[in-house]
């Protein structure tokens, strides 16, 4: 992949991330759906704010994975890209015209 394609991917991804469920779908699992209202808007927010990007969690430079602690949990968040009618993967992930990103929160124990 090209600089200027994992660039323009990293920023939409942090656009999916900072504008959850407005430039992207939000999913969150079983797991934290189970968690008070009070924690999981934690939870989103540490989503929204999670800048924690290095080689080991983000190695294609992509801005589409991270983990953090919340309460003693550890915490996943990923995005996914898929087609406009989300029956497969997208064909060009930095074209946000043929994509549509999908942005799950999980507890590790839900991967």
């Amino acid at each position: 992949m090209t600089d200027t394609k994992t660039k323009k991917l990293a920023e939409l991804n942090d656009l999916c991330r900072t504008a959850m469920g407005i430039a992207g779908r939000l999913v969150q699992t079983a797991g934290i759906c189970a968690l008070s209202q009070e924690d999981q808007s934690a939870i989103r927010k540490k989503v929204e704010t999670f800048d924690a990007f290095t080689p080991d969690n983000d190695p294609h430079k992509e801005r589409d994975f991270g983990a953090f602690e919340h309460n003693g949990e550890r915490v996943f968040w990923k995005i996914d890209y898929y087609n406009t009618t989300l029956s497969m993967g997208s064909e060009d992930p930095s074209d946000p015209k043929q994509t549509v990103r999908v942005l799950t929160i999980m507890l590790a124990e839900d991967y």
